[in-house]
């Protein structure tokens, strides 16, 4: 399989190098060449990512001829990304009819949306922006729980280490499932996991539709484990306490507070599935004086105890 992966300034450097690796290592225990990997850029230049000069093996014109073109993750505001990548949204327009297999990672989502390569398809991407995915190109079929999608010649994985297991699915497409799990345990990774619900079902996207209301949401991810004060948050968002709460009430039909539980409870997730610090630390590192503070949200919006979460994670 011919695999050409597009570099653009936006895109982030881990998800093309961990696809690269783990396509590249699927090809020394076949023991053949199961991927040909190019790399291409707009012009054909080398491009500047955030701690290297990336190489390019030719411009994007040239991938038409490849099985598969792959669009990296491109950070966690997509939108500044397809207002400035114009040339390859009309690219894909211009040559979608091709055969070609198309495939993003995590935010690289939006870029192939944006271009209508998954109208009428299922996608995934991270969980953060699941929402606005689908908000933004209602013809997508929007899988939020989804690790990743194989939706006839489209695919797309979810966040951070899900572009391994979509790029497992394409290995063991291409070599057989003995050899993707024969990479994954090189990469010391789990393959044939579940779905990222666990990680976002408790959270609503930011609203970057709505900037005073992504501002809050921004500054209460940043300082959840602080007591809420409604007036200052107000103050930070340069709005009153009355519109704050109307676009809490009207966009993510809950109260600041409400909002700011969820962080707490989605941390302490975090923590407990990471090792055996105590619940009493766990809370407390969350913003709770109490551990029975934590318990008692804790149940009400997952239905399970801490201990319950930790021993099914």
């Amino acid at each position: 399989m011919h695999v050409a992966i597009w570099i653009a300034q936006h895109t982030l450097s881990a998800s093309i190098s961990l696809t690269l690796d783990a396509l590249q290592l699927a090809n020394q225990c076949a023991g053949r060449t199961l991927f040909t990997l190019r790399r291409v850029s707009n012009d054909g230049l080398p491009v500047a990512l955030d701690w290297c000069q990336m190489p390019v093996d030719g411009a994007l014109p040239s991938a038409a001829d490849a099985d598969l073109l792959l669009i990296p993750a491109i950070g966690a505001r997509p939108e500044r990304v397809i207002a400035a990548q114009s040339q390859l949204i009309d690219w894909l327009r211009q040559t979608a009819d091709s055969p070609q297999q198309r495939a993003s990672l995590c935010s690289g989502a939006f870029l192939l949306a944006a271009a209508g390569q998954f109208d009428g398809h299922r996608a995934t991407t991270h969980w953060r922006l699941a929402e606005q995915l689908r908000q933004n190109f209602p013809a997508v079929q929007v899988c939020a729980d989804a690790l990743y999608c194989a939706d006839g010649q489209r695919f797309s994985s979810a966040g951070a280490q899900a572009m391994l297991d979509l790029c497992l699915h394409l290995i063991a497409r291409q070599g057989g499932s003995a050899l993707a799990q024969q990479v994954a345990d090189l990469l010391v990774f789990d393959y044939g996991r579940g779905s990222q619900q666990r990680f976002g079902s408790l959270l609503p996207a930011t609203a970057h539709d709505q900037p005073v209301l992504a501002q809050a949401q921004q500054y209460l991810q940043q300082h959840y484990a602080q007591p809420l004060a409604l007036e200052q948050l107000a103050a930070t968002c340069h709005c009153s306490t009355r519109t704050l709460l109307r676009l809490f009430r009207q966009h993510l039909n809950m109260t600041p507070g409400a909002y700011q539980q969820r962080l707490r409870v989605a941390a302490a997730q975090s923590l407990l599935r990471q090792g055996q610090m105590s619940l009493e630390h766990i809370a407390e590192q969350v913003g709770y004086q109490e551990r029975a503070s934590l318990a008692k949200v804790f149940k009400q919006l997952t239905g399970q105890t801490p201990a319950q979460y930790r021993r099914h994670d």
